[in-house]
Formats: structure tokens, C-alpha cells, sequence
């Protein structure tokens, strides 16, 4: 069967590349992350509040209290304290730059894609980059009429490679290059949203491969795994 590689479509369908192989895992994923954030929530204020009434009563008895209300708020704060969110995306060895845009599942399912193809699109839906997790940024390949995308080059990253985010609250997280990865569209890809290690990760998705014009999809998916410095 001869091979559709001719006109680029005016908008990439379901996603990017067509990302319907995460569904499954990334709805199991948002599911099991917010009844476990509901838990935390509801076992944190809890624990706080207790903690909070314990060092109140003991502070009275010793005529401490206003620094142990002080302490104590303090310690909510600290807990309150996550990992900005992310505003750029910079891959020196192969120019890359990129504004984040946020993006969750579309109404088929599938993982949103940037708007822009200079732009990279988290799924905020996960873990931020720099959390205990796997963080996941897409970006587009292949643009049509020859439009730069920003992952067009990101094939050529190799292992030890840096790659670095920027997030709202000024500071610079690093990661590097672990492997690369390729995926047929039936694939089980939940290793991409899914890491059990204890450690952060940053995994950047795109297409690869041939372009079907009738399917509107590409053949590949390229994974890049990374790991925080």
C-alpha cells in the first residue's frame, strides 16, 4: 500500500500525533491522583488542625503561645510549598525556547496539544516538572507550509543531554537525557505518564515517522525520557 505523506492538515487531530494510546492510563492516572489529593487534603487539614489545638493547649499551659501559633503557621506554609509551574522550555542543543501552554484531555480523550507550533504544551492534569513523578510536555512536529515546530529536531537529542524549565517562581530545574523511545500507535505507552521511583522526571512527547493524510496521524511517537538533575 503506497504510503500518505502529502498535505499537512490545518490542525493536528486528537492531540498531538493522536495520542489516543495514553487515554486509557492518563483517565485510571486523574482519577487515582485526584482521590488521592482529595485524601491528602482531607488527612493533611486534619493532622494540622490537631497538631495545631495540641501546641495552642500545651503553649497556653507554658505561656508560649504566640510562638507556637507563629511555628505552627509556619509549618502550613511549608506543607502550602509545591514546585512553580512551568513557564518555559529551553533544550540548547537543538535551539529550543518555547513558551508552556497548559493543556488537559480534549473532548475525545486524548492529550491537548499547543496552540502554536513555536509552543510546548505541559499536561497539567500530572505531576509539575521538578515534582516526584513523571511530568509530561508535548510539542508539535512536521508543521505544515514548512512552519518551524518546536520539537522538528527533537530526534536528535542524545543521552546526557540537558534540557531545562523555567517555572513562575524564577527558579531553573535541569534535567537530562535518560533514553529515547519510539511507539507504534497501539502501543502501551503508560510508562510516559507513570514513574514509581520516587524521583522527577521529565518526559517530551511528539510524532515521528510518516504522515497519513487520511487518518490524519503519524505513524510514531518519540519519547524523550528524562531525569531531574
Amino acid at each position: 500500500m503506497k504510503k500518505i505523506i502529502e498535505q499537512m492538515p490545518d490542525n493536528f487531530l486528537s492531540g498531538i500525533c493522536g495520542h489516543r494510546l495514553f487515554v486509557k492510563f492518563m483517565r485510571l492516572k486523574i482519577l487515582s491522583k485526584r482521590a488521592l489529593l482529595v485524601l491528602v487534603v482531607l488527612s493533611g487539614s486534619a493532622f494540622l488542625i490537631a497538631l495545631f489545638l495540641y501546641f495552642i493547649s500545651k503553649g497556653l499551659i507554658q505561656g508560649g503561645s504566640t510562638s507556637v501559633i507563629e511555628n505552627t503557621t509556619a509549618l502550613i506554609n511549608q506543607e502550602q510549598t509545591s514546585v512553580g509551574l512551568p513557564v518555559r522550555l529551553k533544550i540548547p542543543n537543538i535551539n529550543v525556547d518555547s513558551f508552556v501552554e497548559y493543556v488537559g484531555l480534549t473532548s475525545e480523550g486524548a492529550m491537548g496539544a499547543p496552540k502554536e507550533p513555536a509552543d510546548v504544551a505541559w499536561f497539567s492534569l500530572g505531576v509539575r516538572p521538578g515534582e516526584d513523578g513523571s511530568a509530561v510536555i508535548a510539542g508539535h512536529y512536521g508543521w505544515k507550509n514548512g512552519i518551524k515546530s518546536a520539537f522538528d529536531n527533537l530526534y536528535k537529542l542524545r543521552r546526557g543531554d540537558k534540557v531545562y524549565i523555567e517555572d513562575d517562581k524564577g527558579v531553573t530545574i535541569s534535567f537530562v537525557v535518560r533514553e529515547s523511545r519510539r511507539y507504534d500507535p497501539n502501543s502501551d505507552a503508560s510508562d510516559v505518564f507513570n514513574s514509581s521511583d520516587g524521583r522527577a522526571h521529565l518526559n517530551l512527547v511528539t510524532c515521528e515517522g510518516v504522515w497519513n493524510a487520511i487518518s490524519k496521524n503519524y505513524s510514531k511517537r518519540l519519547v524523550i525520557f528524562t531525569d531531574k538533575e
